[in-house]
């Protein structure tokens, strides 16, 4: 005989390898499927309310370890008795009859009262084709890759209920794949939010070409979630990133104190928000909130970008700028470079007065010696800077608004 393949995609579902077997001496023929993708990261379950025939002609991807199942009947076809099909809800049943309806005449030379009551249920199963009642079916596959067509798809079918779920450890194992899957993942949409790097179009903010930038929700230990965003412009070359905060402002704001005396702390991963301000008192320097912007880097990385920030003054550049203004600049940047390399000891501080910046704590969960959080409540003027004093969150409806 002749064996066909086609590699199909099935709308709104994914891609399918038909095999398709046919002899010429016995005019005997098969289909059989099986899934062209992995096994999908959860198990899902269809649940269709069967009302009329035009639900019979629906189309049905039935892998080899799905499970089929009509509760009126107390009907189970088991996963791995049968090869994946792809078939409709009549051709699933009228499998099934065939299926019991090949070994009826030995039942009826064995055991009469068995085939009587087994031709009894397969008319039970001829009937639900015409559908004189309503039924259900459902079709349960660990391994994510079954399907029931949807006919109204890309819109909602009240009749479909299509439920996901986590695998069990023994469905894990039915399907090898112990091991693989960490009993402690959490299947959630805040798992696969943490997962997924989203992207949206944008203009670069240098040359205004058309870019895009890549957007994630990222955990940093013993603080908070942030949102990572970077920016890349294939047109002129320019590259950006940005953190913002991923929760609240703090009821308290932050102030982060560390005594540098060791090379290694400019390895420390630094959470800059884009109210936060740096100083570095031994050298009578102080950069103000919004400067920068938001950041995640390092302790080097932020101070080479207060190096950056400090080069590029265009007071200090060119005509505008006199011979002792450029030698303090060079001077200073000469002290900035010894701290950067770790010849210098110095207090870095950072004072967040939304309390959403960070600094990394080498020793944690213990306490760091040459670190210290204080925190403190902040001024009129710090809660006017962020817009706190003007925001009412209690009471803010009118009296007598409608509806209440």
């Amino acid at each position: 005989g002749v064996t066909r393949l086609l590699l199909t995609r099935i709308p709104f579902f994914k891609e399918i390898i038909v095999s398709s077997f046919a002899c010429d001496s016995c005019s005997w023929s098969n289909t059989e499927i099986q899934s062209a993708g992995r096994i999908q990261e959860q198990g899902v379950r269809y649940t269709l309310a069967v009302t009329s025939r035009q639900d019979m002609n629906r189309e049905v991807v039935k892998t080899d370890c799905a499970m089929a199942r009509i509760p009126e009947l107390d009907f189970e076809i088991p996963a791995f008795t049968q090869k994946g099909v792809l078939t409709t809800i009549e051709g699933i049943i009228d499998r099934a009859v065939a299926g019991l309806e090949q070994d009826q005449p030995v039942r009826r030379a064995t055991d009469e009262e068995v085939a009587s009551k087994i031709e009894e249920f397969i008319g039970k199963l001829k009937q639900l084709k015409e559908v004189h009642s309503s039924f259900t079916f459902i079709l349960d596959d660990p391994s994510g890759n079954s399907f029931v067509e949807n006919p109204r798809a890309p819109q909602k079918d009240d009749a479909l209920v299509v439920t996901h779920y986590r695998r069990t450890p023994q469905q894990a194992a039915m399907l090898g794949l112990e091991g693989e899957e960490p009993e402690d993942k959490p299947a959630d949409s805040a798992e696969d939010l943490r997962n997924e790097v989203l992207q949206f179009n944008t203009n670069c903010p240098e040359c205004n070409a058309p870019a895009s930038t890549n957007m994630k929700l990222v955990q940093i230990p013993h603080f908070k979630e942030v949102i990572i965003m970077a920016t890349n412009c294939d047109s002129c070359g320019h590259r950006t990133n940005e953190v913002k905060s991923g929760g609240a402002i703090e009821p308290q704001g932050t102030r982060i104190t560390l005594r540098i005396t060791d090379p290694s702390d400019m390895t420390r991963d630094v959470l800059k928000s884009e109210t936060c301000s740096v100083e570095i008192p031994e050298l009578e320097f102080e950069l103000g909130m919004g400067a920068l912007g938001g950041k995640f880097t390092t302790l080097e990385g932020l101070l080479k970008d207060i190096r950056d920030l400090v080069e590029r003054n265009p007071f200090t550049l060119g005509d505008s700028s006199t011979p002792g203004k450029a030698e303090k600049l060079q001077e200073f940047v000469g002290k900035l470079q010894e701290i950067i390399e770790g010849k210098a000891e110095v207090h870095f501080i950072m004072d967040d007065p939304a309390g959403n910046s960070y600094l990394q704590n080498v020793y944690a969960p213990e306490e760091d010696p040459e670190l210290t959080v204080e925190r403190y409540e902040r001024t009129f003027e710090q809660n006017e800077d962020l817009g706190l004093n003007d925001m009412k969150t209690e009471g803010y409806e009118p009296e007598g608004s409608p509806g209440r």
